[in-house]
């Protein structure tokens, strides 16, 4: 390991630095082409402790691997996995917002994107990358940013059959 600056933990091999030597030891995998965090439901590898936890987290919640969509709702027959999913959604057919930020007066139709709202007064960005180490306001954003270390693409156009990382790159 060589130290450098404000990364001081450098790949040997391309020369990639790292803020954390324990980023650098998971690196190490994309030399080798180990992915020792699989899943035991579908399978799918990966090299990093943190990608692998964010895919569990994800599936678990959305019962990716069951397909469990318990909730419809009645107005528009949109169905979800969860009974917040739900209570959210009906607010977008009430136009109701009761969650009020303190600081700008913005409302919100739920509590979720009220607290990802207030990082932006607050400056804070709790979700850091563990390869590139830029930090993010919410996990959404921060998931969508690491697509840039796997290459996932995971949005296609049905237009034009090209695929995205992100619903901003849509035809």
């Amino acid at each position: 390991m060589i130290r450098t600056g404000s990364r001081p933990y450098e790949c040997n091999e391309c020369g990639k630095s790292f803020l954390k030597s324990s980023s650098l030891m998971q690196y190490h995998g994309i030399h080798t082409g180990e992915r020792p965090y699989e899943c035991s439901e579908c399978g799918k590898s990966f090299t990093f402790r943190f990608y692998f936890i964010i895919f569990r987290w994800f599936t678990q919640e959305k019962r990716v691997h069951t397909g469990e969509r318990l909730y419809e709702c009645s107005d528009c027959e949109k169905s979800f996995t969860t009974g917040s999913g739900l209570r959210d959604h009906l607010r977008v057919h009430t136009g109701e917002k009761p969650y009020e930020c303190s600081e700008c007066g913005k409302s919100f139709s739920s509590s979720f994107i009220l607290h990802e709202h207030q990082r932006i007064h607050t400056n804070k960005r709790p979700y850091e990358c563990t390869e590139s180490g830029e930090s993010f306001r919410a996990n959404s954003y921060l998931i969508e940013h690491c697509r840039i270390h796997t290459g996932e693409k995971p949005y296609k156009c049905s237009e034009c059959g090209k695929s995205f990382s992100s619903m901003s790159g849509f035809c």
